[in-house]
């Protein structure tokens, strides 16, 4: 007996799977309305901010000095160095003054930030966004710029900033790693940063950073005075508020080669004793 073949009168898959991609690339991506630019758009603006100061061809080192400035308490100050290696997302901090921290260091591989005590000689997890040293300055600071990782562009303007005209654009988090989970940033026709605001969730302004000189080298841009202010510490001298402020100060840049064995705690540990 013969046995009649079925006949499949149905669409085959691969067709549907053709014909939903040819869709939707003929679908333009949605503009946002306060904005006017495409999620694509946005990204590639954040991108340019990112690649001027993040330095993934080369290794990056630097000496930093971080001046505290404390209405009605003084100043105080730190001496560290920072090395970097961006294309692995990690980074050593070692404190050399005052005399009392030295020693003390800061390792950073992946999403792993740990507190090495040299006189209790072990290593504490901390935050990327908690205080540096109790400054205004976050952790967070010290690494590369990663904000088209995250966030994205909700608002944009433009303003004269000083001497600077500038595109501002308020932003939101994409994920909760974050410092802040909101954002206002001023970006010269350079694609440099030269102010930001950071806000709480709730849209409380919490902190604001002025960036007024860059070093370039090569390609890439070094930000070399930094001065952050703290829009909740302070205190009031002769009726007026004064804010808590935080100056940083980068000398010596290098992208000369760095050896792997800095961003170990091996070598925390040995330069400390």
């Amino acid at each position: 007996m013969q046995h009649k073949q079925k006949q499949h009168t149905g669409t085959p898959a691969f067709i549907f799977i053709n014909i939903f991609i040819i869709l939707n690339l003929a679908v333009p991506q949605s503009v946002h309305p306060q904005t006017g630019f495409t999620r694509q758009q946005s990204r590639e603006i954040l991108e340019r901010v990112d690649a001027l100061v993040t330095y993934r061809d080369a290794d990056y080192s630097a000496e930093y000095t971080v001046t505290e400035q404390r209405p009605g308490e003084g100043t105080s100050r730190k001496k560290f160095v920072l090395f970097r290696r961006d294309r692995a997302g990690i980074y050593t901090i070692l404190i050399q003054e005052p005399d009392r921290d030295r020693g003390k260091g800061y390792l950073r591989i992946g999403d792993s930030l740990q507190l090495y005590d040299p006189t209790a000689r072990r290593f504490t997890a901390v935050s990327a966004s908690d205080r540096f040293e109790n400054t205004t300055a976050r952790n967070s600071d010290f690494t590369q710029s990663t904000l088209a990782r995250d966030f994205r562009i909700v608002g944009h303007t433009t303003e004269q900033l000083g001497v600077y005209t500038t595109d501002v654009y308020e932003m939101e988090a994409l994920h909760s790693d974050v410092s802040f989970p909101r954002m206002k940033i001023w970006i010269d026709q350079n694609d440099l940063a030269r102010k930001v605001e950071d806000y709480s969730l709730s849209g409380r302004h919490m902190r604001t950073t002025a960036i007024p000189d860059y070093r370039k080298i090569g390609s890439q841009y070094v930000p070399v005075r930094i001065v952050i202010q703290d829009e909740l510490r302070g205190r009031e001298i002769d009726g007026t508020f004064r804010h808590q402020r935080t100056l940083i100060e980068v000398t010596k840049p290098s992208f000369q080669s760095i050896p792997d064995m800095v961003f170990t705690r091996a070598f925390l540990e040995r330069v400390a004793d």
